[in-house]
């Protein structure tokens, strides 16, 4: 873990090297990922098969290609109460939230006697990946899948490796809530290209959206273009920011939150007091200790973590828009965290006061929990029902309002060296 202090001499030099740590996995993967896209556009099917059972270890002809409709009510019906009512609680507020993020069509008449406008709609069919491995996430179901379907997706169908055969039922339970229609037991780069292209039983789609490794976002990379998607994921990453009124172990607690994901993944904590980054620190050994996800939480804490020391918090904020981080906490009382809000312009998403913990959106309040990593909140943002949908313009004149900007129209193409353009127009005036 770096421990920092903006006072000291190299400060500048030692926070540049931390903004410029790359994490993603340093494998060279383009290569491999570019020949199993060719092998399933070539062999479709062959390839799916003969991977799953090569990676996952076992037979999709023997123990099917999906999981049906049935075997997901049954998983819901199956979850203990607390844990059903929990998912409910939280398919209802990300429905709610993401419906107050549908577009309005626009459709109006200029003073030049134009009829402009737009229109939304949603694609007709999207694809969501759901890692099968060490993260295996109902609550990424939710996220992925309710916005699609608020959207208007008519068909929406989920990818994800189940390893040894074995089916995770609180993931199936979870496609069943937010109402999943296909469900392909395929994992890996290879899914991602069957979501694009197509095979003899899987049909293509037009968007494709859901974290991964490195061999999934490397896929989604390549294939953008041909599908849409949602972003280029990276290891997962916190920033908060905290002042000595808090309680270390909470903030600790926080820290470990995404420590626990991967190794790569990154927390970074900024004080205004030593001695209570001395606590933090203290805690978060402490905390690793009882982890079941402690071996990974030390990893991610002893390569990725930090602690920065600053004169007052304000002096962080500049530093924290340079890190661009996909979850920011403003663990401070709730006028200062508005303050440092206002301050706040690269983020994925920002948690306002002490008793916000990130967890809280990762699960339960409402908000896509699918955010930008690796300093693309810069130019980017999470996902929501637009990465679902489409806007069509459209345009109207009559004999009038041809007459009112034709000629402009037309003195432009000819000025582009385009006179079929402008023939388009003139024998139209």
């Amino acid at each position: 873990m770096r421990r920092l202090d903006s006072s000291t001499k190299g400060f500048a030099e030692a926070f540049d090297a931390l903004v410029n740590d790359r994490r993603e996995t340093d494998s060279d993967v383009s290569s491999i990922v570019e020949q199993t896209i060719r092998n399933v556009r070539a062999r479709g099917d062959v390839t799916l098969l003969e991977m799953t059972q090569r990676f996952d270890g076992f037979d999709l002809n023997k123990e099917g290609w999906q999981v049906d409709a049935s075997t997901c009510k049954a998983a819901f019906d199956s979850l203990a109460s607390d844990l059903r009512d929990a998912l409910k609680l939280a398919a209802k507020r990300i429905e709610a939230y993401h419906k107050a993020q549908l577009p309005k069509d626009r459709d109006y008449t200029d003073k030049a006697g134009v009829r402009l406008g737009a229109r939304w709609s949603a694609v007709e069919a999207a694809g969501v990946y759901v890692p099968g491995g060490r993260a295996a996430y109902p609550s990424s179901v939710l996220m992925n899948a309710i916005p699609a379907k608020v959207a208007g997706v008519e068909r929406l169908v989920m990818v994800t490796p189940t390893p040894g055969g074995e089916v995770n039922p609180t993931v199936m339970a979870a496609a069943h809530l937010a109402g999943v229609d296909e469900i392909w037991r395929v994992g890996g780069a290879q899914a991602i290209a069957a979501l694009a292209y197509g095979t003899d039983r899987i049909r293509p789609v037009d968007v494709i959206t859901g974290p991964g490794n490195a061999w999934v976002a490397e896929a989604k990379r390549q294939l953008y273009g041909v599908v849409g998607i949602d972003m280029v994921a990276g290891p997962s990453e916190i920033v908060v920011v905290a002042d000595a009124k808090n309680k270390a172990e909470w903030i600790a607690a926080d820290l470990l939150s995404q420590a626990e994901h991967d190794p790569t993944s990154q927390s970074i904590l900024f004080t205004d007091n030593a001695a209570f980054a001395d606590k933090v620190a203290l805690a978060v050994d402490a905390q690793i200790a009882g982890l079941a996800t402690g071996a990974v939480a030390k990893q991610s804490w002893s390569a990725n973590g930090a602690i920065i020391v600053v004169k007052n918090l304000e002096d962080a904020m500049p530093l924290v828009n340079r890190l661009a981080a996909e979850h920011l906490e403003l663990a401070v009382d709730d006028d200062r965290a508005e303050t440092l809000f206002d301050l706040v312009r690269h983020a994925g998403s920002v948690f306002l006061g002490r008793m916000t913990p990130e967890a809280i959106g990762d699960y339960i309040a409402g908000p896509n929990h699918v955010l930008p990593t690796g300093r693309r909140a810069r130019f980017s943002s999470g996902l929501s029902v637009l990465d679902f949908m489409k806007r069509t313009s459209f345009i109207a004149l009559d004999a009038q309002s041809i007459k009112a900007i034709g000629p402009a129209a037309a003195t432009l193409a000819d000025a582009e060296g385009l006179p079929a353009h402008a023939a388009s127009v003139r024998k139209r005036l």
